[in-house]
Formats: structure tokens, C-alpha cells, sequence
């Protein structure tokens, strides 16, 4: 409009507009430039001097009779003041009172003005605004877009604020996804207040899993790639209505879509992008029992020296069913590993919840080859090999999680044995209340942490959470005035600010190798994922005594007994005293479900052995068990949590280490100077009702 935006228009041939009520509505300068048919928050303009207690602002859609939540929209042909659509073209039309509402005709609909001339188009700006005299009562346009005054309304309540709206508008220009889906993919807004925020904005209600079908609903008429693409679900028919929960109610063209394909009214819901994933998976998922029979019918006869045709079986149809099928309810269970075991006359799959496995429904024996060599295939592993042992890595998105999955092929009698362990970036909290750490283990970690050199070592048998204790103590120590390094294999989680190198013997770079350059790199810090060998606890030890704060795990039973592992492993004795700060050990046991967690009083004889190992003042008359429910899959546990023991390294206990002394030595020092044992630490979480006696009896032994 030869550089005139909407409302310059406005403002120049347009000093006052009657707004229906007597009074006069002003305009006023505008934030930007409107493109054609585009108007944005932060426009501003004046409202009619009304009286004192009118409503100014309306962020509905002025003018319009429909209720909040159903599909209709607007005529197009409402003038730019809400006014009458009928009004003859280039005229206003009525205003609707109090109201400016931009955008409601597009820019290069409303008559063209003649920029020419001597004076500038700010120029001639300027003096229609000062003609016009700006009245007091500013106020701001009201976004035109349901999405604007859903951003709106998060920015007046705090959880949203200007510079980061700035960067995902910027992202959300370049790329494809909207401005809501940007800011909920960068987790400057959660899912849940982008939800709520919604519902608020466009009165719809919010709906949580529980209210979602159980069956599917207009399956005949809405495709499941659509309804996936598009994150909708549909909720029920009823009365000649259809109610559809939609991620994001302010994309109106998927609103309308919905709507022509089911071809009657839409009652809109808004729910969690990941909820409706997780519905849409669970709903299109085949029934328990059909699984095996269309795979079988389809297999036929297969030969696992066919290597062609194995592969090409793992990429149909069926087989990735099947695959993503065992996955996705890995994930529904919470499972931290997936195993995959061939027998004589059986596949046999496990899954590990919370510690323990428990076996699932299999799928037919003769789908052993196939569904192997598809996990294999998806790891990018080589399928013709089935003689040595391999390792990957499968990045997945399941029930809107990224999940990272560690794959380990190893020969057996009657085929490949898989492990998937399933590692979710998005759920893992490096948090040592959120993991267990509390009381005297805790005092104690907090002050070995402030330690600026030496070595801290963390201890306890594969599976005890010492990698996920260590990037917590690394997340902690992760400040702007540190230079962290890591040498680790694998690389579990990516942790923003550290850098993490990842072991590849095969092309000689081992922890060893890794950590002669490491130290070359002015760290402040260094992690080291596991202390193998005497050369890297030689090298830990030389960097620990040159001022850097070593990290590392070892492989031993209790804390004690890693002075006396790195004393086997041939490290000098001066050494150890003189680097080590202490060493932490640990294991994880089930956390009780606290929906159906209760009291009990214990047999006088166990309440007598816990205060023998907590003390005499120590009320033990009451423990906690949990009968199981639904929500923790009748087991009575849900989450895991850490027992632990923390030896700090004191002149008594350097001395023994320099005698040489025995773990049980060690240990009854440290003892001696208020060391709590792992079991102790357990009895005090039983206590708590955060765990059981049996957990604890199953982990930790008393001293």
C-alpha cells in the first residue's frame, strides 16, 4: 500500500470514527508496518471515551454470536471495525463499540493512497497524528489470532517473557512449525500451561487421559496419519456432535478440516500433545492375540541364511509392527531394558521394571530371525553377522518421548540374544534430593563436592545408578568458571556445557588414551566413566595431583573395598592417600507406590534389629507395604531410589591405607567416625515409608 500501513490509513483520513455510543474512537500509531490481511499484538489504539467502568477490551471475536469452542468462525466479510458486512465497498461500516479490531479486512482491499509528494510517508504521519491530538486511555489493540491472544494471555501471567517469545518467533520464521509449536518444542512454555492458557483464552475445557476413548472414534472418516500429523483425537459422537480434543484448537485450518471431513458440528477440547500420541498409539494398536497369527501367515518359511530375504522380511510391514509394538509397551511400563532371548521352543521377552524382570506375552517362535534382524537393522548393525557380539544405538520417538536405545547383540546356542537398554532424556532428573540423597550420606557428599582437587569415587555393581549420581554431581558443579571433561563409553545423556568424549577402542581411543590429551585442555574437571585398568587410575591419580577434580566409577560391593580395588590394581599406596576425598557406594531400591501405600506393625523381633542398628531412641513400630494397584501394575512399587554410604578419607583411614589394611578394617573406621552404612540408610528410608524392609534386605547386607 505504497509503504502506508492499515492504520496510517486510519489515522490520516479517519480522525475520528463515531463508535455507536455517542462517543468518538481515536487511533493511534502502530507498532510495525501491517502486512497485507496481518495485524499483531502490541498495536495500539485508543477506545471510545465511554463511560467509567465500560469494558474497553473484548479478546473475543467482536461481533460475533458464536459460542466459544465451536467451529465457526467469523464472516469474511466483516468490515475492519466489526461493522456491517454489508456496508458498500471501501466504506467502514459501523464500528463495533469500544473496539479496534485490525486485520478484519486485508490491507489491499481498502482504497489505495498516493504516497507522492515532497513529503514523506512519516512525515505526513506525524502530522495526522498531531492533528489529531492523541486523548488519553491508550490501550492495546487486541491480538487478532486466537494464537496471539493465547501468547497474550502467558505474557500478562509470567510464564512467558519478551525475550524468549523474540527467539521463537525467530526459529518459527525460519522453519515450519508454528509460533505455539515452537515454543513448547524449545520448553519455553510447557505443555501443560500452553494447554491450560488455551482453554483459558478460547473457554474451551481442558481434558486429561482418562476422559479419552477406549475405542476408536470416527475412524471412517478420520485417518490415523491425519489425526497423528495433526495431533488430534477424537473424544465421542453425540447428539449429531462430534467432541475432538485437539493439541492446538488455534490452527483452524486442521479445526475446519475436522470438521468437513465428519461433515457435522465440533465440540473442541483441548489436551497434551504427548497424551494424545500416547491415545492415538494405544487405540491403533492391533489386539492382544492377532499379533502372532498375521505374522506367522506372513513369514512363511524362513531361513536365517537367507540373508536377501531376511532383510527384506525386517523391513515389512509386519515386523515393524511388532518391533515398535514391544518398544512402545516398554514405555507404557516404564521399562529400563527390553530382553530379547531365543530357546529351543520359544522367544522369550523381558522387561526390567524398576530392577526386576518380568516376562511378557512373546511372539511366535518362527519370528525370531525376523525380529532380530529388524532390531538389528534399525541399530544399523551388520544382520550377516551372527558370530561375534555387536553394539548400537537406536534413536526413537515413542509416545512424544526422545528416547535413545543401546542395543547389545551376543551369540547363543539357538540364536542372538538382544538387550535394548531404553535411556529417556526427557524423564531421567539429575536431582540428589530426587534420587534419594538425604541426612548424614548427604552432608557428607556436600562437603567432599567443595573439595576443589583430588578424586571422588563412586562404587556399587552394574545397574546401581552410578552414571546417573555422577552427571547429577557434574550438573551441580557445571558453572561458567569450569571446564568440564568427560570420557565415557557410552555417552548416556548429552549435558549442555560439558564436554563428552566418547571411548572407540577399535581405533585406539581408550580411556587412557583419551585422558593424555584430556589434561592438554586446561580442565578444571574431569569424569572419567570407568576406572579399568592400572594405566587410567595411574593417569586419574597424576591429574588429581596436578590440581584437577577427578570423577570416576569402580566396580565393588561396598565403599571400603574401592581403596582396596585400586590398591590390587598396583596404584601406590602414598598415592591414594594422597588424591582420593572419598568414595561413594551405592544401589537402588524400590520406591513404594504412594496410591496404594499403607502401615503395618512389624513382628517385635524385626522392630528390635532396627533399632540395633539405628539406636534405641529410634521408633520402629510402624513399616510400610503396598498391596499394588493400577497404577503401579499391581507390584506395589513405582520408581526406584538410591541407599548409599559415603566414606570421606581421614587420618585414621590413611593410615590403615598405608598399612595396607583390610576392607572390614576400613569399614569399621569409618564406622567409628559416623560413616551410615548402605543398610542403615535403608532402614531409615523404610522408616520414611519410602521403601521396604524386603527391598533393603535384597541389596544391602548388615555389618
Amino acid at each position: 500500500m505504497s509503504g502506508l500501513s492499515l492504520l496510517t490509513w486510519i489515522r490520516k483520513f479517519t480522525p475520528w470514527l463515531p463508535d455507536g455510543t455517542g462517543g468518538r474512537t481515536y487511533v493511534r500509531e502502530a507498532v510495525h508496518e501491517a502486512e497485507p490481511g496481518e495485524s499483531r499484538p502490541g498495536d495500539w489504539a485508543v477506545a471510545s471515551d465511554r463511560d467509567e467502568g465500560e469494558p474497553v477490551l473484548n479478546l473475543e471475536s467482536p461481533g460475533s454470536d458464536t459460542p466459544a469452542g465451536t467451529s465457526e468462525g467469523k464472516a469474511n466479510g466483516e468490515s475492519l471495525l466489526g461493522g456491517d458486512p454489508g456496508a458498500p465497498e471501501g466504506q467502514l461500516g459501523t464500528p463495533q463499540a469500544g473496539v479496534v479490531q485490525v486485520g478484519s479486512v486485508p490491507v489491499d482491499e481498502v482504497a489505495e493512497v498516493d504516497a507522492s509528494g515532497d513529503q514523506s510517508a512519516d512525515e505526513r504521519d506525524s502530522q495526522a497524528t498531531s492533528a489529531v491530538g492523541p486523548p488519553e486511555g491508550l490501550v492495546p489493540v487486541p491480538p487478532s489470532t486466537a494464537a496471539d491472544r493465547v501468547i497474550a494471555h502467558l505474557q500478562l501471567s509470567g510464564r512467558l517473557n519478551h525475550n524468549d517469545l523474540q527467539r521463537a518467533r525467530r526459529l518459527a520464521e525460519e522453519g515450519t512449525d508454528s509460533l505455539i509449536r515452537m515454543l513448547v518444542r524449545l520448553g519455553l512454555v510447557s505443555e501443560r500451561d500452553m494447554a491450560e492458557a488455551m482453554g483459558k483464552v478460547l473457554e474451551l475445557e481442558v481434558v486429561e487421559p482418562e476422559a479419552f476413548p477406549t475405542e476408536s472414534v470416527a475412524s471412517e472418516t478420520l485417518s490415523l496419519r491425519f489425526l497423528k500429523d495433526s495431533k488430534v483425537l477424537p473424544l465421542r459422537e453425540e447428539e449429531g456432535q462430534l467432541e475432538v480434543a485437539f493439541a492446538d484448537p488455534t490452527e483452524r485450518f486442521v479445526v475446519d478440516v475436522v470438521a468437513l471431513a465428519a461433515g457435522k458440528p465440533i465440540m473442541q477440547r483441548v489436551a497434551l500433545p504427548t497424551e494424545i500420541e500416547t491415545a492415538l498409539e494405544r487405540l491403533s494398536a492391533p489386539k492382544a492375540g492377532d499379533q502372532g497369527d498375521d505374522l506367522t501367515a506372513d513369514l512363511g518359511e524362513v531361513s536365517e541364511d537367507d540373508i536377501e530375504h531376511l532383510k527384506d522380511l525386517a523391513s515389512e510391514a509386519p515386523v515393524i509392527r511388532l518391533v515398535n509394538q514391544l518398544i512402545q509397551k516398554a514405555v507404557e511400563s516404564r521399562a529400563s531394558d527390553i530382553h530379547i532371548e531365543p530357546f529351543a521352543e520359544e522367544l522369550k521377552v523381558r522387561y526390567r521394571v524398576d530392577g526386576i524382570l518380568h516376562e511378557v506375552p512373546s511372539p511366535p517362535v518362527r519370528s525370531t530371525a525376523a525380529i532380530i534382524s529388524r532390531v538389528k537393522i534399525m541399530a544399523k548393525l551388520n544382520i550377516a553377522e551372527r558370530r561375534l557380539p555387536q553394539d548400537g544405538r537406536i534413536p526413537l520417538r515413542v509416545q512424544g518421548k526422545e528416547l535413545d536405545l543401546r542395543v547389545s547383540t551376543v551369540p547363543t546356542m539357538f540364536g542372538e540374544s538382544v538387550v535394548m537398554r531404553l535411556l529417556d532424556k526427557e524423564s531421567v532428573r539429575f536431582d540428589l534430593d530426587a534420587l534419594g540423597f538425604d541426612g548424614g550420606p548427604r552432608a557428607r557428599l556436600d562437603v567432599i563436592m567443595e573439595i576443589p582437587y583430588g578424586i571422588l569415587l563412586v562404587t556399587g555393581p552394574t545397574g546401581s545408578g552410578k552414571s546417573t549420581t555422577l552427571y547429577t554431581i557434574l550438573g551441580r558443579l557445571n558453572t561458567q568458571e569450569r571446564k568440564i571433561i568427560t570420557v565415557e563409553d557410552p555417552v548416556e545423556y548429552q549435558i549442555p556445557g560439558i564436554n563428552q568424549i566418547q571411548v572407540k577402542p577399535a581405533i585406539g581411543m581408550t580411556f587412557s588414551g583419551a585422558l593424555r590429551s584430556i589434561v592438554r585442555q586446561d580442565p578444571d574437571i574431569i569424569m572419567v566413566g570407568e576406572m579399568r585398568d592400572l594405566e587410567t587410575a595411574s593417569i586419574a591419580v597424576q591429574s588429581a595431583l596436578t590440581g584437577h577434580l577427578v570423577l570416576s566409577t569402580l566396580h565393588t560391593n561396598d565403599a571400603a573395598s574401592g581403596v582396596t580395588r585400586l590398591l590390587d590394581m598396583g596404584v601406590e599406596d602414598y598415592l591414594l592417600t594422597s588424591t582420593i576425598n572419598g568414595i561413594l557406594a551405592q544401589r537402588l531400591v524400590r520406591r513404594l507406590c504412594p496410591a496404594c501405600r499403607e502401615s503395618y506393625a512389624p513382628l517385635p523381633e524385626v522392630s528390635a534389629k532396627i533399632r540395633k542398628a539405628l539406636g534405641e531412641e529410634v521408633d520402629a513400630t510402624r513399616l510400610y507395604r503396598a498391596p499394588g494397584c493400577e497404577r503401579c501394575n499391581a507390584t506395589g512399587y513405582h520408581g526406584r531410589l538410591v541407599i548409599t554410604e559415603v566414606l570421606r578419607m581421614s587420618d585414621a583411614i590413611r593410615r590403615a591405607v598405608l598399612d595396607h589394611a583390610t576392607a572390614t578394617e576400613i569399614l569399621r573406621i569409618a564406622i567409628q567416625e559416623g560413616m551410615d552404612t548402605m543398610y542403615q540408610d535403608g532402614l531409615r528410608k523404610c522408616l520414611d515409608g519410602r521403601t521396604t524392609l524386603e527391598e533393603v534386605l535384597r541389596v544391602a547386607e548388615e555389618h
